[in-house]
């Protein structure tokens, strides 16, 4: 199964650009996952398990690195990749 997700990472600390690219890095390092990423979001596609995985590997890395920090994801069925 297909899924696509639109993620959004609101660092709760002064200093929050770092924090935000780490995590793009992390998803873009997964060469099965298409990722798009602009200023208000980061968009990934790809294989329901592969995308979960990922997301849940860089959530985690980002509360145990970070701190407190507030993701905002929206699910879509299928790969509706532009």
């Amino acid at each position: 199964m297909q899924l696509s997700i639109e993620i959004s990472k609101y660092p709760l600390t002064e200093h929050y650009i770092e924090p935000i690219k780490g995590f793009i890095e992390l998803l873009n390092q997964k060469p099965e996952l298409h990722v798009i990423t602009n200023t208000l979001s980061t968009q990934v596609f790809g294989d329901y398990d592969q995308v979960m995985a990922a997301l849940s590997e860089g959530i985690r890395w980002s509360f145990e690195r970070y701190g407190k920090v507030v993701f905002v994801v929206k699910f879509l069925h299928g790969d509706l990749r532009p």
